[in-house]
């Protein structure tokens, strides 16, 4: 018998429209999701559930299969009422139909459905979730192994516009799980990446990341001393970043200021205004703008560039003792998922990937490249310290 859990009675008490459910290995959290779906089927009329995945194979050997073992576990599956070259089960007049992203893109577009079960949301495009929900009249669950973000922290957990629910289950939510399997998984706890995941179902760290151990708090504490600020320039295609620098117990702690397209010098030069006082580090492939930013009235100063200026930099970074403010989304989404570049055997090459690395560079310009400053209101000595300091 498929038993409901303890993740089955966590699910019972979400409420909102969008229901994501991340979670380790053997949580139950499809399984329990199914529970509540066949328990829905079975009580209304004239309705459409839709179980969706990434591919047909996938959908097969998971959730359709587990849908199909507890329909007959459970004695409820009637063969007659299961159309298997449609994958549609009906309960009377409602039905449940099973189909995959790539391989119906036509439904992804066109019929609407009153319940949806993504199951592994994190495979699933931004826009084929975009073309479901807006598809869906009543109901979204989502559920995920949190290997590492995807769209769903990014653009759907914290987004005001949509009614969002976010649970984490764990193997100990499933107490009809098997002593031996319970042993196996907590024999691993020792491999922190893939405990981290799949034994406490938390998010993990993208393999081939570059930083690592950084922490989020809740806000700058107020003791901490602002430093200065890091900055790279953007415009049409990518965004000008800027960060700044809290100096803290032996630390720093970033807080995002801009991640912002299309920003002019002339509104950079007045955000900074708006902010406490305190040099800016910017990147120097753009000394024009530089220049005329600082015509504004902002102290600022440009990176120094060299051979292997950028790992160095990055290396010097890793050393610190970083936090980041909890409300610096783009910079928490690029601290996640900024990687080493692989070659064409997937090694991972000492080369950083030129994408989500605005903020990342502001911050590499600001604690790496200028730490040999010293700098303070009305104490221009300090930049002349920065060129005689620090070597090409």
């Amino acid at each position: 018998m498929f038993t409901k859990t303890r993740a089955y009675d966590k699910l019972l008490k979400l409420d909102k429209r969008i229901r994501g459910v991340a979670g380790g290995t053997s949580a139950s959290k499809t399984i329990s999701i199914l529970l509540w779906l066949i328990d829905y089927c079975q009580t209304h009329d004239n309705e459409v559930v839709s179980v969706v995945s990434e591919t047909f194979p996938h959908l097969k050997r998971g959730a359709m299969r587990d849908f199909l073992n507890i329909m007959e576990t459970h004695g409820y599956f009637r063969s007659k009422d299961w159309n298997k070259s449609d994958s549609v089960y009906q309960f009377g007049s409602t039905i449940l139909e099973f189909f995959s992203v790539k391989e119906y893109s036509e439904k992804v577009k066109g019929a609407r459905r009153d319940i949806l079960f993504i199951n592994e949301a994190n495979n699933i495009p931004f826009e084929s979730f975009n073309q479901l929900e807006v598809r869906t009249k009543k109901l979204i669950w989502l559920d995920w192994n949190p290997v590492s973000e995807f769209w769903f922290y990014t653009d759907v957990l914290n987004n005001p516009k949509m009614d969002v629910d976010f649970i984490t289950l764990t193997y100990k939510d499933n107490e009809a799980l098997d002593k031996n399997i319970v042993k196996s998984l907590e024999a691993r706890k020792d491999n922190k990446q893939w405990w981290r995941v799949y034994g406490l179902g938390l998010l993990g760290e993208v393999e081939g990341r570059i930083y690592t151990d950084w922490a989020i708090v809740d806000e700058v504490t107020h003791n901490a001393r602002l430093w200065r600020y890091g900055l790279d320039f953007g415009y049409t295609n990518d965004p000008t970043a800027i960060v700044a620098i809290y100096e803290y117990d032996g630390g720093y702690i970033l807080d995002e200021i801009c991640y912002q397209k299309g920003m002019s010098n002339k509104e950079i030069a007045d955000l900074l205004k708006n902010h406490k006082k305190a040099l800016v580090i910017a990147d120097s492939s753009e000394p024009k703008s530089i220049d005329e930013i600082k015509s504004y009235g902002i102290t600022m100063i440009p990176s120094r560039k060299g051979k292997d200026s950028v790992n160095n930099g990055i290396q010097y970074v890793q050393q610190q003792r970083i936090s980041m403010t909890k409300n610096s989304l783009n910079l928490i989404k690029e601290y996640r998922n900024y990687l080493w570049m692989e070659d064409r055997d997937g090694k991972i090459i000492n080369e950083p990937n030129d994408i989500l690395n605005h903020a990342m560079d502001a911050i590499r310009y600001a604690i790496a490249n200028g730490r040999k400053v010293e700098w303070k209101p009305n104490n221009p000595g300090g930049v002349k310290q920065y060129f005689e300091n620090i070597p090409a």
